[in-house]
């Protein structure tokens, strides 16, 4: 079993060194490669050498079979890991650490002289939590020291554990901060004392969020106006009114800059004094919040806004299922309604009574949030925003934090109403903050360079996802060539890699003090106000909102006595930090993502592992060295056939250009959309692997 590469010389053929560039090593299981700004590289087999995934590296490169440019590592200026995760094992006097990261290829030895291993009661076959203290060299090799013992390799939360440790997140809270959130109360005539707050409890509004959640920062209020248009009103919670600037809670915020949300926990960016109860936004209770009233016309065009502190009162708690059992209209008269939509409308009936109650048709009042919802996203594509097609596999636990269910979350009426809302507020807000030009956090996507685009139309036109004129608009940086690609590959096998080809292709979004616009939104003014309970940056914002409004209502006096609670003093004032607060933001933000998408994939095998032996349908999502990908029909979860899982004795050809795998003898194809039945023949819970046999080849969806 095995595989060749199209075009590869089987010939000895004598490499040509053509220089030295410096950048940064990605490392997956596919292979290595060096990111650097003439492109990116392969490293050869044996050329990553001492280097980790992440490291800033000079390399050498080489021409080697085929032409084609290979890199070797030369040396390692920047070293990006210090804490890693793994098995801990004994090796005569050595205590040996073998990392359960993939992307870090050298094991890790404990030397006799240090006792952590005794210290922390670790027994071979442990998993621990290991600090680097010299890294390896091409002539020794790394050494590390045992900070914690994670579990056992039977513990049940072990993968999770490993998440953590891998990403340095740490669960709970710091006292101070704790303390300091509980002192913190809710005085409803105090708030309205101040007068840029509002009083508007009398309005109808509530929120729409996951059924899990449990924390709701953000409520909508709709209403038809005489003129056939539309007051939206979005209000979330005022974080502000109860984290001063450089208080313990702020402080402890910052550092986290977001909320992480793992398969079976929340890392929460504040206590949950605040975060599940004094700033959520809980159904019938007041609480303090930021509003913005915007007034659209028929088109959904934006004819006004106002921005306010407020106090609100939260009528009902919907959850976007029971949204979208009100949206489509189901009425619970035929059986064919699967148990969840059931479930759903049950409780959509119960929503539609407490609306009842304040005089309100829900049914009414998500008909007419939907309807403007479909104006703003027609106003967004014609304006060139690009809507990327994502699907969240989730996995649903049980009491024992076991995954007793998979689902997939995909974009509905229910959960795109609120976008929409959400994406309109905090262009307002952006818009607002930067029309007086004022320093905060806004959202800045930057349009993706030449070259990437070049690469990503080349890769997709070839193997003919996209016809020639959308090739020739996406190479030209016509975002509404990039949306085209995405529409018209919906319903296609393609799909995944569409989208992965050209979000690879795109810059990351980030957070920066002053406003560049948001390339993928398609919008001049961009910034996050909608979650300053999980968000760091959206807190920033409201308290540059928040203390301008005083200057412009109350008077220059005013916004300075309001000055040290919202943007301080001195020299360490938000305009001072906001550099280094955007850059700790965005950064978190990756790690966050990363972390939670890995605590699912643990889940994920979690759940396969006890499956080994099914029988599945799906469809191939990816291919690469390592194999094929494919995702399941039934939880649209993805798993691996191996290369040497692909059944037969044969060779695979593996075309890297047009994604494809060719038996060298049967002639068996396997591409982007091919249909498979495949068998569970593994999963790696630590790792968060699933692994699949080939057992059926059906056909391809193109």
């Amino acid at each position: 079993m095995g595989r060749k590469r199209k075009g590869t010389s089987h010939r000895p053929t004598r490499s040509r060194h053509t220089g030295r560039l410096t950048g940064t090593v990605r490392i997956t299981d596919a292979g290595a490669y060096v990111e650097t700004a003439e492109g990116m590289f392969r490293l050869t087999q044996r050329g990553v050498r001492e280097a980790m995934n992440g490291d800033t590296v000079t390399v050498s490169l080489h021409r080697g079979p085929g032409g084609q440019m290979r890199a070797v590592v030369e040396s390692t200026e920047v070293r990006v890991t210090d804490v890693l995760v793994g098995t801990y094992d004994i090796a005569g006097p050595l205590g040996v650490i073998r990392p359960l990261d993939t992307r870090i290829r050298q094991d890790f030895f404990v030397l006799p002289r240090d006792r952590s291993a005794a210290d922390h009661g670790v027994e071979p076959g442990d998993v621990v939590s290991a600090r680097i203290v010299s890294y390896p060299t091409r002539y020794e090799s790394g050494v590390v020291t045992i900070e914690r013992r994670i579990g056992g390799a039977d513990a049940p939360d072990l993968g999770i554990q490993c998440v953590m440790a891998r990403y340095d997140l740490a669960d709970g809270y710091p006292q101070a901060a704790v303390d300091e959130a509980r002192a913190r109360t809710l005085d409803v005539d105090a708030a309205l004392a101040d007068p840029l707050r509002r009083d508007i409890r009398d309005r109808f509004l509530l929120t729409i969020d996951p059924i899990d959640a449990r924390d709701f920062d953000d409520a909508i209020s709709v209403e038809r106006t005489a003129k056939g248009g539309w007051k939206l009103g979005v209000h979330i919670a005022d974080v502000s009114a109860y984290v001063p600037w450089e208080s313990h809670v702020d402080l402890e915020a910052r550092r986290r800059a977001t909320s992480v949300y793992l398969a079976d926990r929340v890392l929460p960016m504040l206590p949950e004094e605040l975060s599940c109860d004094l700033c959520s936004l809980v159904p019938g209770e007041e609480r303090l919040a930021f509003t913005v009233d915007i007034e659209l016309d028929r088109r959904g065009r934006v004819r006004g806004f106002t921005p306010y502190p407020s106090v609100i009162r939260s009528r009902v708690r919907m959850d976007y299922e029971a949204a979208d059992a009100l949206l489509d209209g189901a009425d619970g008269t035929t059986d064919v309604l699967s148990p969840d939509r059931a479930a759903a409308l049950e409780r959509a009936r119960g929503m539609c009574a407490d609306a009842a109650r304040c005089g309100v048709d829900l049914a009414a009042f998500l008909r007419d949030a939907d309807e403007l919802a479909g104006r703003r996203r027609e106003i967004r594509h014609a304006r060139g925003a690009i809507d990327f097609e994502t699907v969240e596999i989730h996995a649903l636990l049980d009491e024992d934090g076991m995954p007793c269910r998979i689902v997939k979350r995909e974009r509905t009426r229910a959960t795109s109403l609120v976008e929409e809302a959400m994406l309109l507020a905090n262009e307002c807000v952006a818009g607002w903050l930067s029309d007086r030009g004022l320093e905060a956090a806004y959202r800045v996507h930057e349009a993706p360079s030449a070259d990437e685009l070049s690469d990503a139309a080349k890769t997709l036109a070839g193997i003919g996802a996209i016809d020639r004129e959308t090739a020739a608009g996406i190479r030209a940086g016509d975002p509404a060539a990039i949306e085209r690609a995405v529409a018209s590959s919906r319903e296609t096998g393609f799909a995944p890699l569409v989208n992965a080809v050209l979000l690879r292709a795109m810059q990351r979004a980030v957070y920066r003090p002053h406003n560049l616009g948001h390339y993928a939104l398609g919008a001049p003014a961009y910034c996050h106000f909608t979650s300053p309970i999980r968000r760091y940056p959206d807190l920033l914002v409201h308290r540059v909102l928040k203390w301008q409004l005083a200057r412009d209502r109350l008077g220059a006096a005013a916004s300075r006595d309001r000055a040290s609670e919202l943007v301080g003093n001195g020299d360490q004032t938000l305009v001072c930090v906001l550099p280094q607060l955007c850059r700790q933001s965005s950064a978190a933000e990756r790690t966050a993502d990363a972390a939670a998408h890995a605590s699912q994939k643990v889940k994920v095998a979690q759940y396969y592992a006890s499956r080994i032996g099914e029988r599945l349908s799906g469809c191939v999502s990816w291919i690469d060295a390592m194999g094929a990908f494919v995702r399941l029909d039934d939880t649209g979860a993805e798993g691996l056939i191996r290369l040497s899982a692909l059944g037969g004795d044969e060779w695979w050809d593996l075309d890297e250009e047009r994604f494809q795998l060719t038996g060298t003898s049967s002639g068996r194809a396997l591409t982007l959309g091919t249909r498979v039945i495949v068998e569970v023949v593994g999963a790696n819970p630590i790792r968060g692997h699933v692994d699949f046999e080939l057992i059926h080849v059906c056909r391809a969806l193109h």
